[in-house]
């Protein structure tokens, strides 16, 4: 199976080989933007980021409702951080793993080992192309990647066929306001991402097109927004992409990026949002 990679993926797996133990630290587990309940408490070391990006998964999981017993598919799972964290915390869980990147799939085989009781399965899989089968679940988690996905409509619908009945879906993204969408049509157009060290990201969209899925496929929205708690992210990433890069271009790159972002996101054109989508 042949799929696109991710500039910023790239990076890490690259920089884990020549044992980078700082972003080893604050990236090896979760690949996703921290969460701090008083922002100014962060004080940008990896350690700090890294409970940061626990405490982020951790408030998904509770939104999600997950408990003891449940099978949990998390899309787009990354280095498996979100399965290490549902197999370290709740008991006789059957945990799958999707991602379309092989090599993030071999990682997390790695760093994940399964407790007594609890089933771990990781597998290569496009999150907008799963197999037609009768497996179902309680849980379906998109932890901030589904602007990577293909399609939104085409995993709400497979997401909803995937759901037992009051089975739920939780997503975490970037949303933007309405009257921010040209610009954010703009920084989504293929010449621009082409250069962007976090690869082709669909960022146009909004809380009501989000809405009309939810309605579209049967489900019930509850929308939750945490940007303010997210904000220390961005310092963090500049520090350490100053510190860990030796490619001028790539940090010029990124920096761009992350200053836009931050820019927007303070000032309410992007809300970093976890949405909640109970299966009717």
């Amino acid at each position: 199976m042949s799929h696109k990679t991710y500039p910023y993926f790239n990076y890490l797996l690259s920089k884990f080989e020549h044992n980078n133990s700082g972003l080893e630290k604050s990236f090896g587990r979760h690949v996703h933007w921290g969460y701090w309940q008083d922002p100014l408490l962060a004080y940008g070391s990896d350690e700090d980021f890294a409970i940061a990006a626990e405490n982020l998964t951790r408030n998904i999981c509770d939104i999600a409702d997950i408990r003891d017993h449940q099978s949990v598919l998390d899309a787009g799972c990354g280095f498996g951080g979100t399965i290490a964290y549902l197999n370290e915390n709740f008991q006789c869980m059957d945990l799958t793993g999707i991602n379309i990147d092989k090599r993030q799939l071999d990682r997390a085989e790695k760093l994940v080992s399964v407790a007594p009781g609890n089933k771990i399965t990781f597998t290569e899989a496009d999150a907008c192309a799963l197999p037609d089968d009768d497996i179902q679940f309680d849980r379906i988690l998109a932890v901030e990647c589904i602007f990577h996905f293909s399609s939104r409509e085409r995993f709400f619908e497979q997401s909803h066929h995937l759901l037992k009945a009051g089975g739920s879906l939780t997503i975490s993204d970037f949303i933007p306001a309405t009257f921010f969408l040209p610009i954010a049509w703009l920084l989504s157009v293929q010449p621009i991402q082409k250069f962007s060290f976090f690869g082709s990201c669909n960022i146009k969209y909004t809380l009501n097109k989000y809405k009309n899925l939810a309605d579209k496929y049967g489900f019930e929205m509850m929308a939750n927004d945490i940007t303010i708690h997210t904000l220390p992210t961005y310092d963090y990433l500049e520090t350490i992409l100053r510190s860990s890069t030796n490619s001028a271009y790539l940090t010029l790159i990124a920096n761009a990026t992350l200053h836009v972002t931050q820019f927007i996101s303070r000032h309410g054109f992007l809300k970093y949002q976890i949405l909640n989508f109970k299966k009717l």
